[in-house]
């Protein structure tokens, strides 16, 4: 399934939240616990996108939450019930609470107004993280999902926006995963089922078109 423009209730800043997903610095960085993920979102345009995304999102009045993923150095309230999360333990790379593998990663911008959300555990970051109501108070009705990984993380979002009753938006070359082409089977079999799909270009016109004004 080809991505599409947004259609108008899909890019209202007034009701529009874009979150991304776990682009923080020991993911997504230079120093990544997963150095294959984070060489496919720099090659792939992935990082740079969600980086123009986030900038354009301010620029139109756009509310971000940065979703982060970390861990406590004794490991309280962190799961260990699937392999993956077993594995984390095991990592070069550890996601440390107040270390700079938990902050955002170069190139996206932070804004003042940008809400970042911490979860300690889990694979989702809506599912038992207090973001539903975030959003809710928000106004959010469009939730639109970029980051990593097309594996895990990004699904587990949409899936969890659309079942709890919002409007999820995935800009196709916004996201990334392992293998490279991952991704794209993932976005054509599975996320077109469940989202709307668009890119990162098509985003950032309609958000310019219909920008919020100040104040």
């Amino acid at each position: 399934m080809a991505p599409k423009e947004p259609p108008a209730d899909e890019s209202d800043p007034a009701t529009t939240v874009l979150l991304t997903v776990e682009c923080q610095r020991g993911v997504v960085g230079p120093d990544s616990a997963m150095p294959e993920l984070a060489a496919v979102a720099q090659a792939s345009g992935a990082l740079l996108n969600v980086a123009r995304l986030v900038a354009g999102a301010h620029e139109a009045g756009i509310q971000v939450v940065h979703a982060l993923a970390e861990r406590r150095p004794d490991g309280r309230g962190a799961g260990r019930n699937a392999p993956l999360l077993r594995a984390v333990e095991r990592l070069p790379v550890q996601q440390l609470t107040g270390t700079l593998a938990v902050r955002v990663a170069e190139p996206i911008p932070v804004g003042d107004g940008d809400l970042v959300l911490r979860r300690l555990h889990g694979l989702s970051p809506l599912a038992g993280t207090g973001l539903d109501p975030l959003l809710r108070n928000l106004g959010c009705r469009s939730l639109v999902v970029a980051g990593v990984s097309a594996n895990v993380a990004v699904p587990n979002a949409v899936f969890d926006a659309v079942n709890l009753g919002y409007e999820a938006v995935v800009p196709s070359d916004a996201i990334a995963g392992v293998p490279a082409d991952y991704t794209g089977a993932m976005v054509r079999h599975t996320l077109a089922h469940v989202a709307a799909l668009t890119t990162t270009d098509a985003l950032l016109r309609a958000w310019r078109q219909r920008r919020r004004p100040p104040g």
